[in-house]
């Protein structure tokens, strides 16, 4: 019996001591190459989102039954070119509901028509050099139901669907592509009765 509990403390210290041996979580394995895999989506970078500045502008007043011109620019605020896509922003139209608008608080209806794409061709994208801006007016009244009086309140959503940095990865499918947040101050107008 005293034999056979031997081999049980020494089965139990081999059990631990192996234990020993076995790499931690908190080291690397020694010398293990790195898995290939595929290349994973570029996470969102608040830095990027943050060398691209929007500004909106629509008149302080207009009449019921006027335009309603809104006026999206776009600056880049980095030291190498970026690349675009124009989807989804002012930059190509009112192509979907890209704008939340309010009258008097209460939410205004979206008229526009909605698209659906395939893959952006590269001509989708716009080149912005460092320091540049580009810009582009909508008439928000061709989309949105603004004929009655008040007091509108008007926002971008807030989402470029794709920023590239590298001109050789215009374009990019639509799996590939990169959405980036861009913050555009609200703007308000005053639709006053004709």
């Amino acid at each position: 019996m005293n034999r056979g509990l031997i081999r049980w403390i020494a089965l139990g210290c081999l059990t631990l001591g192996a234990g020993a041996c076995a790499p931690r979580k908190d080291t690397a394995p020694a010398q293990q190459p790195p898995a290939q895999a595929a290349p994973e989506p570029q996470k969102e970078n608040p830095a990027m989102a943050a060398t691209l500045e929007c500004v909106l502008s629509v008149p302080p007043s207009v009449r019921a039954g006027e335009p309603v011109e809104l006026r999206f620019q776009l600056t880049n605020r980095t030291a190498q070119p970026l690349y675009v896509l124009k989807w989804r922003t002012p930059l190509e139209g009112l192509m979907g509901k890209d704008f939340e608008v309010t009258r008097d608080g209460a939410e205004v209806p979206f008229l526009g028509r909605m698209v659906k794409r395939g893959n952006p061709p590269a001509d989708a994208y716009v080149t912005l050099a460092p320091g540049a801006s580009v810009d582009a007016k909508v008439d928000l009244s061709q989309a949105y139901e603004m004929k009655q009086p008040g007091r509108y309140r008007i926002a971008f959503q807030g989402e470029l669907m794709d920023v590239v940095e590298k001109q050789a990865e215009v374009p990019r499918s639509l799996e590939q592509l990169q959405s980036r947040p861009v913050s555009c101050p609200t703007v308000e107008t005053v639709i006053s009765a004709p």
